[in-house]
Parts: C-alpha cells; sequence; structure tokens
C-alpha cells in the first residue's frame, strides 16, 4: 500500500510498503537539514549515496516530521502566499514604522520564490527550499554581515509577519540566525538599519577581555550600561559608569545615559569602558592627587563613621569646605546622593545648568565622605569644576562661604532640573485677589519652570509687599527663595581712635578713644574730643597722616565715613587758620614736614638726598612773627623734643668757615629737584589747602627758603615743598597758588645731637582708651523681625509704579508665607559701604531645638499639626577673623549618629551643644521637625535618634572651638 507523498521542509518524500527505494519529489538543493515549522530547528541526516543509509534518514525524518506534525503549517495557496508577503498589511510594501523589525533575505533565494509562486505549479522544480542567507554573511562563526551590502541587489527586506510566514512554510537553513534589523527615525527620513553600531565593552580592570555587541543607533547610552552590567555580572548596588575610547587614543566619558549611540557619535569597533566605584566612594581613574605623605600612609581598610570625614585646604579653600561640609550634612539630600536618585535627574541641555558635570562632581564628593573609608579626601576635581564654571571662584584667594553656597544650590538645581525645556511664565501681580489664589498661582508658575530635589528641599515662599509713596498704589507679588539674608541689629555708634597734639609744647601728644555718630560728621568727632581735653572744637584741625606726611586735611562739615577704621587719624591743637585771609589777624596755620639729609646711594657722597621721617606738625604762627626767623624760632619753642642749642653751638666764629658749609647746607635750586624719596607710597595732595591763596608764604618772606647765605650756622633750614614733601612745587596747576607747606631738613650729625627721636614718639593714653563698647547678644528672632520690618527703598533700586508710570522710592515689606524642609538662614555680618567695610562680631542666640516660626508665617496654619513650623539645627558654617583675613569652619549634626561635630578641614572632632553657638555663627542650617520624623520612622525600631539634635559623647572628647 501506498503512503501518499508528505511535503517536509521543502523535500517531498513517497514511501512503499514493498520497495525500500526512496523516491524523491521536488527539488533537493543541498545536503544540509532546515530548519522545520515556526522557526524550530528539525535535525535531518545528510541523504548519502548508500540508499540504506537514505532509507535510514529518511525513516528519521519522517519520524520527526510526524511527531510535529501538529505544530507545522501546510503551505497556502501560491496565490495566497504571493498576497501576505508582497501586498496586504504585513507585505513588504507597506510604510516603515520606527522601531519595529524587518528582516534580510538573500535576494536569489527570494527572486527563486517569486518565480515558484508566480510560476502556478506548487510542485514546480523552481521550489526554493529553506530561506538560506549564506551568501549575506561573513563568516559562519560570528555571522557577521558582509561590508557594501546593498537593497535589491543582495537582500531584500521584509516586515515580521512576512518573515515569519517564509519560515514556517519554507523553513530557515540549519545553524543560521535570522538577521533582524530595526527601522530607526532619522531627522525626516526612516529606515532599516542594516549595519547596527558593534562595540567592543570590556572592564576598566580587564581590558584584554572584550565582549563584541550591537547596538542601534537610536539605543540609548543607559541600554549599553544596561547590557554591560548583564554582561560583566556586575551587583545592583555597585555604581558604574563608561568611558569611550576615541581615535586620537585618549578616553571620553559618556555622562548623559539618555542620549542615543548616534548622538555620542559612537562608532562599530569602538571601545566603550565601564567603570565601577570603588567600596571607599572614590572611582580608579580620578585617583586624587596626594597632597602630603602622611594622607599615602593612610589605611586603605580604615573603617569610621559615615560622613564623619575632613576636607583638605588646598590653599584658602576653606570657604568651600565649610560650605560642602554643611550641604553633607543635610540627610534628605545625601540620601538622594548615595542612593543614586540623580542618575534619572541629571539634566544635559539645560542651557542654564553646568551639563550634570557639578552634579557628578557633588555626587562624588558625597560617596566619598559617607563611604567610611576616609578621614579626609582632597577635593580637587570638585574645586576644578567649580572654577571652570565660576571664574570668580578660579585660583586661590578667599572667598565667602555663603556665596559659594549660592552658586552651589542654584548649579545643582539646574544640573538636575526636571524640567528639561522651560516655558514662559508671566508675572502676574495680585490685583485684589486672595493671597492663597496668587500663591499658589505663583508656586505652580515657579514648579512648571523649576523643578529638582533641592526646589523640593530648599525653596520657600516670599510675599512682596509695595506701596507707593505718591499715589498709594500697593504691588503684591509672591517670589521664591532658597535662604534668608537677615540683617543683624546694627549700632548707630563707632568708636575711633585718635591722636590729640596740644599747642603746649609740654604735653606729649593724647591716644583717645572717641564714641562717635556712624553717620556724624568730622565736628562731631571734635566736639567728642573737646569733652576729654577741654579744648573747644574751633581750635582743632583734623587730619589723616601716611607715611610721615599728611594724606587728607579734613574740613568740619565732611562725613566721618570717610575715615576708615585703619586710618592714622591726627587731631590737632591750633590757633588759627592754613587759609590765611587778608586783613585778619588770626594766627597764621603751617604744615611743617621733616626731612633728613642722607648720602645717596646710587652716587659719590657729595650727592644728599632727603627722607622723610617722624609725624608732620600744624604749627600755628602769630601774623606779626610770620618770617623765616620767626618760623624758626616758632619751631624750637613749640617743640618739647628738640633741645635749644647755646650761642657757642650756634656760632662758629670763621665766616669763610660759615660760607663753606652753607653750600652744602642751604639748598639751592638743584636740591629740590634732586631730592629722593626712598618712601614707596606716595600721598597724594592734601585737600585742605588747594584752593587758591590771596595770601601766600613766599610773598611774605621774599624766598622759598631760609637761611640765607652768610648766616650763622642753625640746627636745620626750613624750605617750601609741596603737600608730598618734596621741592617741586609745580606738580599741579593748583599747587602753585596754594600754600605752601614746610620742610624742616636736618643734618644727620644736628639730628643726631638736638632732636630726641623716643620723646618725639611718645605718648599718653587718656582714660578713654580702656573703654570697650559693649555690644549686648541679640536673639535671632530680632534679626528676622527686622527681615520682616517695612523698608524704603533706596536711590539706585527704585521701583516703578504702574500707576505713576514712573520710578519711586516705595516702601517695601517681605513676610514669609511658605517655608521649606531646610531653612538656611544667612546672617549678614559683613557690612559694606562707600568707605568702610566691617565686620559685625555681635553675638547671636539661635536655638538648637524648636526654633519655631508660627508668628512669622502669615500663610493660614494648620494648628493641628505645629511641626510644620518648628525647626532643629543640623549645621553652622562659622567665619573667625576680621574683613581681610578669617578662617572657616563648620559644626554639624551627622544624620545617623545625631551626634555633632566640629570641621576644621582635614580634622574633625566631636564637641558638645553648648559650643556650638559662638560669635563666628554665619550660615544656619535649620531642619523641619515633620520632616525629621519622616526620614527617621523607617528606622524607628533600631534606635535612632528622635531628633537631629541630640544626644552627644562624652565631655571628656571635645575639643574647645571657642
Amino acid at each position: 500500500m501506498a503512503v501518499a507523498p508528505r511535503l517536509f521542509g521543502g523535500l517531498c518524500f513517497r514511501f512503499r510498503d514493498q520497495n525500500p527505494e526512496v523516491a524523491v519529489e521536488g527539488r533537493l538543493p543541498i545536503s544540509h537539514s532546515c530548519v522545520g515549522c515556526r522557526g524550530e530547528r528539525t535535525a535531518m541526516a545528510t541523504v548519502a549515496a548508500n540508499p540504506a543509509a537514505a532509507a535510514a534518514a529518511v525513516a528519521a525524518a519522517v519520524a520527526v516530521a510526524e511527531d510535529r506534525e501538529p505544530q507545522r503549517e501546510e503551505l497556502p495557496g501560491l496565490d495566497s502566499q504571493w498576497r501576505q508577503i508582497e501586498n496586504g498589511e504585513s507585505g513588504r510594501e507597506r510604510p516603515l514604522r520606527a522601531g519595529e523589525s524587518w528582516f534580510l533575505v538573500e535576494k536569489h533565494w527570494y527572486k527563486q520564490w517569486e518565480a515558484y509562486v508566480q510560476g502556478g505549479d506548487q510542485d514546480s522544480s523552481t521550489f526554493p527550499g529553506c530561506i538560506n542567507n549564506a551568501t549575506l554573511f561573513q563568516d559562519e562563526i560570528n555571522w557577521r554581515l558582509k561590508e557594501g551590502l546593498v537593497e535589491g541587489e543582495d537582500y531584500v527586506l521584509l516586515p515580521a509577519a512576512a518573515w515569519h510566514y517564509l519560515v514556517s512554510w519554507y523553513g530557515l537553513e540549519h545553524g543560521q540566525p535570522p538577521i533582524e534589523r530595526k527601522v530607526i527615525e532619522l531627522p525626516n527620513i526612516q529606515k532599516v538599519e542594516v549595519y547596527p553600531v558593534e562595540l567592543l565593552l570590556v572592564r576598566h580592570n580587564d581590558l584584554g577581555r572584550s565582549h563584541t555587541v550591537q547596538f542601534s543607533h537610536t539605543d540609548s547610552i543607559g541600554m549599553v550600561l544596561r547590557t554591560a552590567r548583564e554582561r560583566f555580572l556586575v551587583e545592583p548596588q555597585e555604581d558604574t559608569r563608561l568611558w569611550a575610547k576615541n581615535s586620537e587614543g585618549s578616553l571620553d566619558r559618556l555622562y548623559d545615559t539618555h542620549i542615543t549611540v548616534l548622538d555620542a557619535a559612537l562608532e562599530t569597533g569602538q571601545l566603550i569602558i565601564m567603570e565601577t566605584r570603588k567600596k571607599d566612594g572614590t572611582w580608579p581613574s580620578a585617583q586624587l592627587h596626594v597632597m602630603n605623605k602622611n594622607m599615602s600612609e593612610e589605611d586603605e581598610d580604615f573603617k569610621g563613621q559615615p560622613g564623619i570625614c575632613g576636607l583638605t585646604n588646598l590653599g584658602n579653600t576653606c570657604f568651600m569646605n565649610s560650605a560642602l561640609q554643611c550641604l553633607s550634612n543635610v540627610p534628605q539630600l545625601t540620601e538622594y546622593f548615595l542612593n543614586n536618585c540623580y542618575l534619572e535627574e541629571l539634566n544635559f541641555r539645560n542651557p542654564l545648568g553646568m551639563k550634570g558635570e557639578i552634579a557628578e562632581a557633588y555626587a562624588d564628593l558625597v560617596k566619598q565622605a559617607w563611604s567610611g573609608h576616609h578621614r579626609s579626601i582632597v577635593p580637587h576635581v570638585f574645586k576644578n569644576k567649580v572654577g571652570h564654571f565660576a571664574s570668580q571662584f578660579l585660583g586661590y584667594q578667599q572667598h565667602d562661604s555663603q556665596e559659594l553656597l549660592s552658586f552651589l544650590l542654584d548649579g545643582l538645581h539646574e544640573d538636575l532640573n526636571r524640567v528639561k525645556k522651560k516655558e514662559y511664565v508671566e508675572l502676574c501681580d495680585a490685583a485684589g485677589r486672595p493671597d492663597q489664589e496668587v500663591a499658589q498661582e505663583a508656586w505652580q508658575n515657579h514648579k512648571r519652570r523649576n523643578d529638582s530635589v533641592i526646589v523640593d528641599t530648599f525653596h520657600g515662599l516670599f510675599k512682596s509687599t509695595l506701596v507707593c509713596p505718591d499715589c498709594g498704589n500697593v504691588s503684591v507679588t509672591f517670589d521664591p527663595f532658597c535662604y534668608l539674608s537677615v540683617p543683624l541689629p546694627i549700632s548707630h555708634k563707632r568708636v575711633l581712635e585718635v591722636f590729640f597734639i596740644p599747642m603746649d609744647p609740654r604735653r606729649k601728644p593724647e591716644q583717645h578713644r572717641l564714641v562717635v555718630p556712624k553717620k556724624g560728621k568730622i565736628s562731631d568727632l571734635c566736639v567728642a574730643l573737646s569733652k576729654h581735653t577741654g579744648i573747644s572744637p574751633e581750635r582743632m584741625m583734623v587730619a589723616d597722616v601716611f607715611s610721615h606726611r599728611f594724606y587728607k586735611l579734613y574740613q568740619l562739615e565732611e562725613p566721618l565715613s570717610s575715615i576708615l577704621d585703619r586710618d592714622d587719624i591726627f587731631v590737632y591743637e591750633v590757633s588759627g587758620r592754613i587759609e590765611a585771609i587778608e586783613g585778619s589777624r588770626e594766627d597764621i596755620v603751617v604744615p611743617v614736614y621733616l626731612r633728613e639729609r642722607t648720602p645717596a646711594r646710587d652716587y659719590n657722597n657729595s650727592y644728599y638726598g632727603l627722607m622723610l621721617f617722624g609725624h608732620p606738625l600744624l604749627v600755628s604762627v602769630p601774623r606779626d612773627r610770620f618770617t623765616w626767623e620767626g618760623l624758626y624760632n616758632a619751631r624750637l619753642m613749640y617743640s618739647r623734643y628738640v633741645s635749644k642749642p647755646n650761642s657757642d653751638d650756634e656760632d662758629d666764629g670763621d665766616e669763610k668757615e660759615d660760607d663753606e658749609e652753607d653750600k652744602d647746607d642751604v639748598p639751592g635750586p638743584s636740591t629740590g629737584g634732586s631730592l629722593r624719596d626712598p618712601e614707596p607710597e606716595q600721598a597724594g595732595p592734601s585737600s585742605g589747602v588747594t584752593n587758591r591763596c590771596p595770601f601766600l608764604l613766599d610773598n611774605c618772606l621774599g624766598t622759598s627758603q631760609w637761611p640765607p647765605r652768610r648766616r650763622r650756622k642753625q640746627l636745620f633750614t626750613l624750605q617750601t615743598v609741596n603737600s608730598n614733601g618734596t621741592s617741586d612745587r609745580t606738580t599741579s596747576p593748583e599747587e602753585v597758588h596754594a600754600q605752601p607747606y614746610i620742610a624742616i631738613d636736618w643734618e644727620p650729625e644736628m639730628k643726631k645731637r638736638y632732636y630726641d627721636e623716643v620723646e618725639a614718639e611718645g605718648y599718653v593714653k587718656h582714660d578713654c582708651v580702656g573703654y570697650v563698647m559693649k555690644k549686648a547678644p541679640v536673639r535671632l528672632q530680632e534679626c528676622i523681625e527686622l527681615f520682616t520690618t517695612v523698608e524704603t527703598l533706596e536711590k539706585e533700586n527704585p521701583w516703578y509704579c504702574p500707576s505713576c508710570k514712573q520710578h519711586q522710592l516705595a516702601t517695601k515689606k517681605l513676610d514669609l508665607w511658605m517655608l521649606p524642609e531646610i531653612l538656611i538662614i544667612h546672617l549678614k555680618r559683613f557690612s559694606y559701604t562707600k568707605f568702610s567695610r566691617e565686620k559685625l562680631d555681635t553675638l547671636v542666640e539661635f536655638p538648637i531645638r524648636d526654633l519655631d516660626f508660627s508668628e512669622f508665617v502669615i500663610q493660614p496654619q494648620n494648628e493641628s499639626n505645629p511641626e510644620l513650623y518648628k525647626y532643629d539645627l543640623i549645621a553652622v558654617s562659622n567665619h573667625y577673623g576680621g574683613m581681610r583675613d578669617g578662617h572657616y569652619t563648620t559644626f554639624a549634626c551627622n544624620k545617623d549618629s545625631g551626634q555633632w561635630h566640629y570641621f576644621d578641614d582635614n580634622s574633625v572632632s566631636p564637641v558638645n551643644e553648648n559650643q556650638i553657638e559662638s560669635k563666628a555663627a554665619y550660615v544656619l542650617f535649620y531642619q523641619r521637625q515633620d520632616v525629621a520624623r519622616r526620614l527617621l520612622s523607617p528606622a524607628g525600631s533600631s534606635g535612632a535618634p528622635a531628633s537631629p539634635a541630640c544626644s552627644s559623647p562624652p565631655s571628656s572628647e571635645f575639643m574647645d572651638v571657642n
């Protein structure tokens, strides 16, 4: 009995009961077996020349075919095949859709299939057999496609449905993989990606072993990273990142895991290195620079408390270390980075951001500090990143920790902003609407452009009220804030130290400490000094002395703010005035400098220079004695530290010798031009004597120098000079017509004999010098009240009133509407004016726990939850020293242990809570109590502290930081 023909894999077999011969109908193109129905592989024996072997092979094939009969599809009609493959929704004529799969089929096989189905004979000899793509592959080991294949010449493309139909009908050559390719969407075009990018994946610690993996151009770098982690069996908790080796041999970081392989410009054959973070939080590729030998000796197996880690001072970077330590001890922000939440929110395309580099640099720093494997770390990479994006922090100058903190919070916010494309939002005034409605609208508008962990943690909301002084128009707006800069109550008094020079030659100069109004005038200083000395203010002249000269002679109406704390202020008792007036009987006040002749250093000893010394004087001379002789005698009588010579000392008795001495002693015309002033500082002309004067000393005395020739020898000579103390009075047009200064020129020998330098420098301290103006401490709440007080805008910052249509000096009031989870309070200790800068060292008393803001928040409050308005201290940035030099440190409470520590660069020590409050407190970090409870609730059973401001270690371990 004959068996009906059975079609199997393109082979048609007939079997007869009595004849073991095998009849093969149809085409047997190759001797290899094919893949059976639905893509399943069927093992077939090679059809051998031996009939017995062939029979056995056929029998086995039939047995397998019969076993799989229920899974195999019979060939549909030829017309049906054509319609399903060429036309229809699943046919090759359908349009491309991004992301779907298409398959490559060898062109020769497909043409044979077309001839077969179009021939109309299902048993034709043109039967194509199994799908065979062998000619498309470069080899049969890696199954890599040949380069330069062309669609229509070497292969055709079929959608997934058509491909699966053909495989189910004809099978796929044994061992061959299907050639599946994705449709990718490029700018203005969609195409099948025939040649994906083949990348070589390696680990940083095993560069010799690579994995070749194909990726689509549209695959993300995150896909490459996930594939690498799978290939190298990386644990889920381990941090990894990728580097690409470029054509120049250097490595480029693949920062943005959201961009595609195409955008990252990765090419086939490129080496991709996966790097794994070490257990101490550092990356193997970013070995920190060893700053000293001790660091290299640090035990690599060190295990300490996470977060108790110092930061090395790179050179005036204590301000940066202080800000970083404060921010590192904000619990929710640190957990955000430790748990790698930032990786999914890095914003590399924000034009206001820093391409994610600041966020990544800060994350690396936090992971190192909280790894527990470092006693201290070197923030070299972070410092370079900050300097790269903020040029003001380049180099190693001292800066303000609050300024760096402001930059860092803004940079982290923009780098982690969840809003990828900011929309335009128009700011609207309240216009009479309820505050609740306006505040909600303002906050929603803010979140439409700014949404990050920084906003979630640090941003609150102000209510700003402006009132026009003319029309009474009221403008109400709600503005976000990241920190509060609160002023300190400032005293309206200041202390000035001055030296009083009395006219009485028997009295020494006196040092006084005067309390004067900050916004007072020079006349107020004279009045205050008059109470100590009994001298009338009208008989006083105030001068700023610098480098043995009068730097400035003050007028009585000038403001005291023009005097700096570092200035040397001398107050002279006088009986007249400098500006001599014709017809007046007042004494004439003459500015006098002291100079000493010194041998020039560059020439022979026959050339002399003149050098200023001592303190300058204001000498009052009666009008009827206003001559060179009168000035000479007045100077002798005036000074207690110049010994008056007897007649024998002054008269040598030899006129010839006098003449010879006069050639050296009396300054000639060339002397003024050859004056050498070794002082590097050059003071400017005195503003008190630059006005045109009708009564000139030269006109009165008839000569500009004294004594004239052929006179008896004097202790010193007198000469008119300019305000700088030089003999050249033609430096400016004003000085030619100004009252001249007088210089007393001493010979070294005469100065040594008759000038008492010790007595000249001597002075007495008045009882008021011991006075110290006491500064009462202020409460933090007073600073906040001052912050919310109504103020009038300054002239430099007027407000444009929309009602008046002009700029107005409106009154402004700020109120707190909504408070953040972490409240940063900046104490404005540094005061800047046009003439001065000062630091306020007032002690501000701030609570460690339970800082209550309920009285300052004007939003309707939730009385059932008072924790929404109470805060606990978690960190303090301190500043020690003054304006020109200082040092920053940090107090911080560890989020895990609840203990307070003192961070002084790379040194960390535990402290008591009573040491935290000091005059150095500069920036305060407070955490809202409801947030603290929420963060600690999961760990409540483990005995974690209930508040960040909690228990401290024994006092014996503490260092005294105050």
